[in-house]
């Protein structure tokens, strides 16, 4: 491959999630997927090491050929993203691939289509993603947050994740933190908030624990169990994160994740919860590319990694 046809080539990337694998070319020119290339895989992130590495080397060899040979990759941690090493002991996904040298079962089985794998945290990969094309954009502090199973976050300086000093949480992640007394994530998190919800409903109201996505419609509905679940949560969440708001100084906190779909549920206990705890008054803000983010953050990694144009 040319100079000249390497710095044309698109990127190629993979978003690797605790149910599926996405994989995409995005565009260096435009910095987006190239709409035709992105394929999204189911991923049994309870399967043996070489079963889950198997199914996302399988989803990543149906990219047309003609990419570069570095490759962005998202993956959740607690993971090494300097060696590629899982280190996912004790939460109750890809356990498998505890110890194992992700990045080198990639290489081996992805054979003359990848030199090198950039790896990166999924919710910095998010936040790099809505920092280069979404509501994040101008914003040169920001804290991004994916709101789903957990709480993913990111605290981004001028389009970089801070992961370090006082102005932050340890290791720049807001699931560590605590409110009441207890971990962020029994409170804000798909289980907390179901959890929440089946202790305010109503004694003879049967059936099976709804999901998140149902409890806001029935929030939506009047139900005042859902309602209440929900403001909890969020207001909580607020309430958690105003100092850190403040000491970083950022001017937008955006918003993303399946949970953040029902945004007129979110966002009015989110900014109370902010308000309550003397969190400055910043914009609580929508993610505008929550499904192509991080594809996005995962390609300019590569490039930023590599000082590659």
């Amino acid at each position: 491959m040319t100079t000249t046809s390497r710095r044309d080539a698109p990127v190629p990337v993979l978003d690797i999630g605790g149910t599926h694998v996405t994989v995409a070319l995005v565009d260096p020119t435009a910095g987006r997927p190239v709409v035709s290339s992105v394929i999204r895989r189911p991923l049994r992130a309870h399967d043996p090491a070489d079963g889950i590495l198997d199914a996302i080397a399988h989803a990543a060899r149906e990219l047309p050929a003609g990419h570069r040979p570095h490759w962005g990759v998202a993956v959740p941690g607690p993971f090494d993203y300097d060696t590629g090493i899982g280190r996912f002991t004790g939460i109750g996904k890809f356990e498998s691939l505890t110890g194992v040298d992700v990045g080198a079962g990639l290489r081996q089985r992805l054979a003359g289509r990848a030199e090198r794998l950039c790896f990166l945290n999924d919710a910095d990969a998010f936040a790099i993603g809505e920092y280069r094309a979404g509501a994040a954009a101008g914003h040169d502090r920001a804290l991004c947050l994916t709101l789903g199973t957990g709480v993913g976050s990111a605290f981004l300086s001028a389009g970089r994740p801070v992961h370090d000093g006082a102005h932050v949480p340890p290791g720049g992640r807001v699931h560590r933190l605590t409110v009441a007394g207890r971990p962020l994530e029994e409170t804000v998190s798909r289980r907390g908030i179901r959890a929440h919800y089946a202790r305010l409903r109503a004694p003879g109201e049967g059936g099976d624990l709804p999901d998140v996505r149902e409890i806001a419609a029935r929030a939506g509905q009047g139900n005042a169990a859902a309602a209440e679940a929900l403001r909890y949560a969020f207001d909580a969440l607020g309430r958690a994160l105003a100092p850190w708001v403040r000491r970083f100084g950022a001017t937008a906190v955006v918003v993303g994740g399946s949970i953040a779909r029902s945004w007129d549920m979110v966002r009015p206990p989110l900014v109370s919860g902010l308000a309550s705890a003397g969190g400055a008054d910043v914009p609580v803000l929508p993610a505008r590319q929550s499904a192509d983010a991080p594809l996005i953050g995962a390609a300019h990694w590569v490039r930023h990694t590599l000082g590659a144009p």
